[in-house]
């Protein structure tokens, strides 16, 4: 398939994830409604730190997927839907699990639907390596038993459930990619490397405040997972309902990439575990590491960065953005 002049639609385009691969889809000639969540600040969040030429090339939209009916209006006409659109803090999703239900579950019925009644050819819905929880066997492949050990997590098993029965009721030509551990440019301290390299290159920041240096993550370059989602969208009809997983197959443990980020970066600040950024024990998931072999089968997909270059080119980022992100050094989510 081509992506020239196709009509593609982004949920959650605003985002981390979502910027970079409405900025590749662009690149690719498709002809992207870039959907932002709606705020009274006239932004559209990350999308407004991709390239200019590609900003424009977009039709910006905002909205919210809880809204049934913009998401049917948004789906006519449309030949491909990433759904990406999630709340997705973990911590927050303790304080205020309903609003996940909400956006993470519901918002997915919505999107669904609205693909569905519009008759749009291919969906890809992203999930997340959280949905397995703390890793029973690694690596770990589509098959692993999901684990719901945060809100957050619960709430996208239960949208991964969605998207898996409307398949088998409505035959809907949607597939899901989970992505594990994404990292990289325009990534927000939401996630650890983005909050250890902040810290690790701001001068205000006098230490590196964390949470437990024990779990072990599969760090994936973004630019890595966006190839991942475009790959699943070329899929033919035959792979309707396949759950992939994308990640390097590579664990480290946090504390690890703590000391790979201040060699990169040539920080010697101390670290410190701050209890405010510990997970409740029981919800913590302790390690994560992919088997990504049905991805590359299917697709010929491959991981291209190491987690040594993509570290650099995401310091490289953040030393030209450390005093735009946000001003608040003492930043936890």
């Amino acid at each position: 398939m081509t992506w020239k002049n196709r009509k593609v639609l982004v949920t959650g385009a605003d985002g981390f994830i979502g910027s970079h691969l409405a900025e590749a889809l662009v690149a690719r000639g498709a002809e992207v409604t870039a959907l932002a969540l709606y705020n009274a600040f006239d932004s559209h969040g990350w999308l407004d730190h991709v390239a200019p030429e590609a900003r424009a090339a977009m039709r910006l939209v905002r909205g919210d997927i809880r809204d049934p009916h913009q998401m049917a209006a948004l789906s006519r006409g449309q030949e491909t839907v990433f759904h990406l659109a999630a709340l997705i803090a973990i911590p927050h999703s303790y304080q205020a699990p309903s609003s996940y239900v909400q956006t993470n579950v519901q918002g997915t019925v919505n999107v669904l639907t609205a693909a569905r009644d519009a008759g749009v050819a291919r969906i890809v819905h992203a999930s997340t390596s959280e949905v397995y929880g703390t890793a029973r066997f690694t690596p770990i492949t589509e098959d692993h038993p999901l684990h719901g050990q945060s809100p957050y997590a619960a709430s996208k098993i239960g949208a991964d459930m969605m998207v898996e029965s409307f398949v088998r009721s409505f035959d809907l030509p949607a597939v899901t990619l989970r992505p594990f551990n994404t990292y990289g440019p325009r990534q927000s301290e939401r996630a650890v490397i983005g909050t250890v390299i902040r810290q690790a290159v701001d001068d205000r920041c006098e230490c590196l405040s964390l949470g437990s240096l024990s779990p072990a993550r599969d760090f994936t370059f973004v630019g890595d997972t966006v190839e991942a989602f475009i790959k699943v969208a070329e899929l033919d009809g035959d792979h309707a309902g396949h759950v992939f997983n994308a990640g390097s197959g590579r664990m480290v443990a946090i504390g690890d990439m703590v000391e790979m980020v201040r060699r990169i970066t040539g920080c010697d600040k101390p670290v410190v575990e701050e209890e405010q950024r510990l997970r409740p024990a029981a919800s913590e998931v302790m390690a994560l590491q992919a088997d990504a072999s049905s991805l590359g089968e299917a697709t010929g997909w491959a991981p291209a960065v190491d987690l040594e270059d993509g570290l650099e080119r995401t310091v490289a980022w953040w030393r030209g953005h450390v005093d735009t992100v946000r001003s608040d050094v003492g930043y936890v989510v």
